[in-house]
């Protein structure tokens, strides 16, 4: 099974968007995704629907973001993606008569519930922000182009950047 790096993505995106002042192209930050401008549009669309980022057409377009870092959370951007599978882990449904099938999917249910509900509250309290690296960090290593991270200007030209 395919995991969906969507979230993972886009935080990778915005990040980098917090570094610069300009607006950056759907062709630079779907490069830095991995993926194609249409499928980068897609996929940031639920984001400026949301009023964190903003697109512009034509020359100089491109895309920014609309808050600081400071104001958007892991959780904001989740709900921003459509709310993705936070676990692939599903119930039988072969005997809806047998007991043990029946206790075991609940047993799964409610611990998968619990889970989200604490993974989810997590989310609401991290920061983009927060992510940044340190002056420090950001020197010591290069992101997928060889620039280093801290450079703000340059984004990764390959996907897992």
């Amino acid at each position: 099974m395919n995991k969906d790096t969507r979230l993972s993505d886009v935080l990778h995106v915005l990040l980098h968007m917090g570094q610069v002042e300009e607006p950056l192209t759907s062709e630079v930050l779907a490069r830095s995704m991995g993926t194609n401008p249409a499928v980068f549009r897609r996929t940031m669309a639920g984001l400026r629907k949301a009023g964190y980022v903003t697109s512009g057409k034509g020359h100089g377009g491109g895309w920014q973001l609309a808050r600081p870092l400071g104001e958007i959370t892991l959780l904001a951007v989740y709900e921003a993606l459509g709310r993705p599978a936070l676990f692939a882990i599903g119930s039988r449904s072969a005997h809806p008569g047998c007991m043990i099938e029946r206790n075991t999917n609940a047993a799964l249910a409610g611990t998968l519930h619990n889970a989200q509900s604490l993974l989810l509250a997590r989310f609401a309290e991290v920061t983009l922000d927060q992510l940044m690296p340190q002056p420090q960090e950001a020197s010591s290593g290069a992101c997928g182009n060889g620039a280093p991270a801290a450079e703000g200007a340059a984004l990764p030209s390959q996907k897992g950047a």
